[in-house]
This record gives structure tokens, sequence and C-alpha cells, in this order.
């Protein structure tokens, strides 16, 4: 288990940076599909051009930036960015099996990429942005990155995020820890279509054309029920099972397998919300 970072000496980003360096073994298990899914539909709306030259961060083990390779071809450029090593590893890995040589791959604090102002074609932020304190301020940074006539996409999580089980998790962890909460994460900030919308008005772009937020409702099939804590080991509430120790962790996985056999559930929430921006 790697050391948790102490939470109140440290900002959301680089716990999050911790948590999913953890997370990446078993970020790409196939009860975690929707990672893949909704990265690819992200894409998919943008329509990418051949040629084009794509941002992606944080591009975790590839989900969007890969999908963004492939449709802007060999011509194209896609720079995909984490702060998590183990997840730029893994995406890495992947782009070079699909021999995808216009991708590069960087460790980078989307705060502070470095790049100059128009520089791409288009940007993609899917389930990254709530992990700064400024998120408008990290949006207009973005903007700034995109080219007259590109593109700025943005995906977030909606409010049943792993429904019905996720409220089971919660109240076992409380059990063992009640100064631990489900409900206190950055992805909490950006839940529904207001929330998205008031943000990006609050960033002030200068955009010719702003889509309306789609809301995707979507349940996730869980084959057994061990499924589940799969997903929770492989993505944001890892951080909180990092700091239960072994044995409470396992008291929390053995109740909530125990409790999703008997209700019968069968499927998860993971509602995604969409939206992107073209700029003047």
């Amino acid at each position: 288990m790697l050391d948790q970072p102490t939470r109140t000496t440290i900002d959301p980003a680089l716990l999050a940076a911790h948590t999913f360096n953890a997370a990446s073994d078993h970020y790409d298990a196939e009860p975690l599909s929707f990672w893949s899914h909704c990265g690819r539909h992200t894409v998919e709306r943008l329509a990418l051009q051949p040629g084009a030259r794509v941002l992606d961060v944080p591009c975790g083990t590839g989900a969007s930036a890969i999908p963004a390779a492939q449709a802007v071809g060999p011509g194209g450029y896609v720079l995909a960015c984490d702060m998590a090593e183990r997840m730029l590893a893994r995406a890495r890995d992947k782009s070079v099996r699909l021999g995808l040589r216009q991708m590069e791959f960087r460790q980078a604090d989307m705060r502070a990429l470095g790049e100059a102002d128009a520089s791409f074609d288009a940007v993609t932020c899917v389930f990254g942005v709530f992990f700064v304190a400024d998120m408008a301020a990290q949006v207009r940074a973005l903007w700034r990155l995109i080219k007259p006539g590109g593109q700025l996409a943005i995906t977030t999580w909606g409010p049943s995020l792993f429904a019905p089980a996720v409220d089971r998790l919660g109240a076992a962890i409380a059990a063992e820890r009640p100064d631990l909460s489900v409900r206190n994460h950055p992805w909490e900030r950006l839940t529904d279509a207001a929330a998205l919308s008031a943000l990006l008005l609050e960033a002030d772009l200068d955009a010719e054309e702003l889509e309306p937020v789609e809301v995707e409702q979507r349940d996730l099939p869980l084959h057994a029920p061990e499924d589940w804590w799969t997903i929770v080991l492989g993505g944001g509430l890892r951080g909180i099972i990092e700091q239960l120790g072994p044995q409470a962790a396992a008291r929390v996985r053995d109740d909530n397998i125990a409790y999703l056999s008997r209700q019968g559930v069968t499927a998860l929430r993971t509602d995604a919300l969409y939206v992107s921006a073209r700029k003047r």
C-alpha cells in the first residue's frame, strides 16, 4: 500500500495523483468499462478532423486520448498529460500496442502545462476539472490553449454515481471511521447540468458556440457483486480505502458484497455530463 498523504497538507490535485497511482492496478479492469465509454463519447462529440492537434488532461490510461489519436490519424498530434505516472505508463503501453505514434505522454499538472496559447484544435478534460480548487480559472487556462475555431470538451459525473452501492459503502466506512465520507469528494462539486453550465458562464469564455449539457443516464451491469469492489479500488474511492487499513478495508468489502448479494443488485448508475464550447 502506498503511503497516504495527509489531507490537511496536500492539495486535491496531488491527492488525486496519489489515489489514481494506487488505483492504476485496477483501472483497466472490465468492471470499469465506464472510463473508456465516457472517454470515447467525449471525443465522438467533437468530430475531430484528421491532422488536428489535441490536448487531453488528465489523461488517465488513455480513455479519451487514444480515441482522439485514432480520430486525428497519423498526421495529427495528441498530448496526453497526467500527474499519476503509473496511469501514464499504462496509457503509453496501450498506444505502443496500437501503433499510435502521434501521441506524446507527459507527467504534468494541468495548472502549469507550459504550452503556448492557441496551440491546440481541441482540449478534452474528462473527469478532471473538479480536482482543482478554482475550476473557473482552470477552464480559462485550458481555453487559452485553444486555437480560434477550436473546441473545449469537459465531462463530469452525474448525481447518482454508483447508486445504490455507494450509500452502503459510505455506511460501512462510517462504521469503521466516522471521520471519512464518500460524499466529500471533488467530483461532488459538479454533478448536475446547471452547475456545469454555471461553471462555463463563470469562466466567461468568448465562445462562438456553447453546446447544451448532455446528460447521459446509464446503468453499468454487475456480473457479480465482487465487481463493485473492483470498481472501488479502480477509481477515486480508492483514496478512502487506502486510509482504512487492511483489516477494516476487508470488513467494508465483505459487508458491501454481502449487501449487494442479498439485495440482488445487478447494475450501478454511471450517469455522466458532457459539455463543449467552440472558440470564436
